[in-house]
């Protein structure tokens, strides 16, 4: 078993490395969290670990993923008074804004989004758990993707 991740991103072209980490990532909307006075926002996560390799179902962590320098937060198509519901991680994509901030949106199942506006990239995903196995492998090839 490999060691617990950690990533941590401070270029926008580094962003693309936590999206490939987070893809297929799941979580109840009650671990997403933004705490404006400290600006910062956390998404906790059931996360797919696609480095353990192609073998079996494979293995989830429960990881998290800090962004600091957070000026606003929006979301579109999520339900924010449904703390239970579960939504699965598509992608992280940063959006080139006035250098150095910018946006991150975070891309989720069913259509939902939340974009983040930051004054700089500044991320960190780690492992916060044991890994379990998984029940499956996502199948990217049963979705059309």
């Amino acid at each position: 078993m490999r060691k617990p991740l950690r990533l941590i991103a401070g270029e926008p072209d580094e962003v693309e490395i936590i999206s490939a980490a987070l893809q297929d990532a799941v979580a109840q909307l009650g671990d997403i969290k933004w705490d404006r006075r400290a600006r910062r926002f956390t998404l906790v996560v059931n996360r797919y670990r696609w480095e353990d390799g192609k073998r079996g179902p494979g293995w989830r962590v429960r990881s998290a993923l800090d962004i600091g320098s957070v000026t606003s937060v929006k979301a579109s198509r999520v339900k924010q008074d449904a703390p239970g519901a579960v939504v699965s991680v598509l992608a992280l994509v940063f959006e080139t804004g006035e250098a150095p901030g910018g946006a991150l949106r975070v891309d989720l199942s069913g259509g939902g989004r939340i974009r983040i506006e930051v004054e700089c990239v500044d991320l960190l995903l780690a492992d916060v758990s044991e890994p379990w196995r998984a029940v499956a492998r996502p199948d990217h090839e049963g979705r059309g993707a």
